[in-house]
């Protein structure tokens, strides 16, 4: 196939510049490093990224909480227009892209599992050092390999809206997925961030009766009706015969309440479950005589990222965006970011033009 660069389409210039990265080199110290253009492989494409979004699961790797692989470019949520390519994808497209690089073959990927490829590689989670050294959003571009699915933005999405589809919003539309038909359900959301106002948008748009939320600060909580929840739940009281419950915090309260909140034939999604944590003891009776589902989402499938930008570009905009982005600030500014972050859910980081 032939290799195709953005000089072909336009007098922009680009295809000549040269990669620049943010490099997270331990604890709260980043350096800006430039980088050699990569030889893209059949399937691969090098994006030009225009806007960076900060997930809050880089600042726990910043912080310690969280372990990654170091020197490497952080960000796995992340806009672009596509510069180079060796894929069907045309050059001069914005996209967005999944944070999962997988194989295609193995038995989980045959079986629509790719998020658990037995070989997963992982946006802005690899070594800045290893044979894919620009993997991350943090950065003026983005290598893809030919396993990283990429989706095309309409014109009319804003950057720092669409950025959000690679991590959060196509993991909600994972949960949704597994939860199966809302059309009717009552739904409770435990954690209103990024991911449970995406969750209750999301749930109100697929037709729930009715949309209860809980998190212990009362802004985000508030947040939530903006999303369009119906009530929210009090820090003492507990949601009730709920068809569906998400779990979003992560926490051993925000678990079990979501499994104490169940009704007859309930399904209980967890996802913010992503670093160890107490066990939590179930009634296997209980389980049974309410014939509940209990299933867990850790990232998501291709189809799930097309269903993110298809969301964000039609009920996604019910979202109260003007307090879910910070920033925005420069890509130059980005270290500071991590030592005082900006208000907001998502900070915008503007990296170069459309």
């Amino acid at each position: 196939m032939t290799v195709r660069t953005q000089a072909d389409v336009t007098d922009a210039g680009r295809a000549d510049s040269q990669p620049r990265a943010q490099v997270w080199v331990g604890g709260e110290d980043f350096e800006l490093r430039d980088f050699e253009r990569p030889q893209l492989a059949e399937g691969e494409s090098l994006v030009r990224l225009t806007t960076a979004t900060v997930c809050g699961s880089d600042r726990h790797t910043v912080s310690g909480r969280r372990s990654g692989a170091c020197p490497s470019v952080l960000g796995h949520e992340g806009v672009g227009i596509v510069e180079e390519t060796r894929s069907d994808l045309p050059v001069g497209t914005r996209v967005v892209f999944a944070v999962t690089s997988v194989c295609g073959g193995c038995r989980n990927c045959e079986r629509g599992l790719s998020a658990k490829c037995t070989s997963v590689a992982k946006v802005g989670h690899e070594s800045a050092e290893s044979a894919w050294p620009l993997s991350g959003t943090y950065a003026s571009h983005i290598h893809l390999p030919a396993g990283v699915a990429m989706v095309p933005v309409p014109d009319h999405l804003p950057d720092a809206v669409a950025a959000t589809a690679g991590c959060a919003v196509a993991t909600v539309m994972a949960m949704l997925e597994s939860a199966g038909e809302l059309d009717g359900r009552r739904v409770f959301v435990n954690g209103i961030g990024m991911l449970g106002l995406t969750a209750v948008a999301a749930a109100k748009a697929r037709g729930a009766e009715a949309v209860m939320a809980f998190d212990p600060s009362p802004t985000r909580a508030r947040r939530a009706l903006t999303a369009g929840a119906d009530s929210l739940v009090g820090a003492d009281e507990t949601a009730r015969d709920v068809d569906v419950a998400l779990e979003l915090s992560g926490s051993e309260v925000g678990v079990r309440a979501c499994l104490d909140s169940l009704g007859i034939g309930g399904t209980v999604v967890l996802a913010g479950s992503v670093s160890p944590g107490p066990d939590i003891e179930i009634s296997p009776e209980r389980i049974v005589r309410g014939w509940h589902s209990i299933t867990g989402v850790h990232n998501y499938e291709p189809h799930h990222l097309q269903e993110a930008v298809d969301f964000l570009a039609t009920a996604g905009g019910t979202l109260p965006w003007e307090e879910i982005l910070g920033g925005p600030i420069s890509l130059a500014d980005l270290p500071r970011e991590f030592v005082e972050p900006s208000a907001g859910l998502r900070t915008v980081v503007e990296i170069g033009p459309r």
